[in-house]
């Protein structure tokens, strides 16, 4: 019970913040593909740069003509599965078909993906990030040496970083969850965070360790 009491308190004090994808307009919804979606059918299905933005030209396309629909106002299509069927001729065109192309249209409006996740910690707001390193050298620096198998300096830098990205994303999240400048931001801030990893020096599976810890280890 008591383990339980803990598990619950951490969830609600470490926010994570996905937004789905529906409330977008389809403008919005393709930008979100090309931070999620693109990359990832990319390397599912094999494919060019140039055929997954055409597979966002045609979402977006199909989403257009939906919103169509709902409104009445569509010439063409009456019901949302004759756009679905259009769509899987479209996707043929780029020779995808079969159960790929039916799992494309279940995929249409995805929801995001770990770039566009806003990960803080609330009850970080009162420290100055100089005040975070501090508490996170005190606590962590050994921890981090040890389990990542870096070195002082590495440790150091690590903790740097995650200070920055806690004290930046704070502020990102002053944005309201409706507004997609949010999911801009929040991508922004985990590119320039995954940059400030690279430049420690560090491997793959160090990095994924580095951002791991600090979910799993809070002050």
């Amino acid at each position: 019970m008591k383990k339980r009491f803990w598990s619950i308190l951490t969830f609600l004090i470490f926010s994570v913040t996905t937004i789905h994808a529906q409330q977008w307009s389809p403008e919005e919804q393709l930008e979100l593909f090309g931070y999620c979606e693109k990359g990832l059918l990319m390397k599912e299905l094999g494919i060019s740069e140039e055929t997954a933005n055409k597979i966002g030209q045609i979402n977006y396309w199909a989403t257009l003509q939906k919103l169509k629909i709902e409104a009445n106002t569509n010439d063409t299509f009456v019901t949302a599965n004759e756009v679905n069927q259009e769509v899987l001729k479209k996707y043929k065109a780029l020779s995808i078909t079969g159960e790929r192309a039916k799992g494309l249209i279940s995929r249409m409006s995805a929801p995001g993906c770990a770039i566009t996740q806003l990960k803080f910690n609330k009850s970080y707001d009162t420290l100055s990030k100089v005040q975070l390193v501090a508490a996170y050298k005190t606590k962590f620096r050994k921890k981090i040496i040890d389990q990542l198998g870096v070195n002082g300096r590495q440790a150091d830098l690590i903790i740097d970083a995650e200070a920055w990205k806690q004290k930046e994303a704070l502020v990102v999240a002053q944005i309201a969850e409706t507004d997609f400048n949010r999911i801009r931001k929040t991508v922004q801030l985990n590119k320039e965070f995954d940059k400030k990893l690279v430049m420690i020096d560090l491997n793959e599976q160090q990095k994924s360790q580095a951002v791991e810890f600090f979910i799993q280890n809070q002050l």
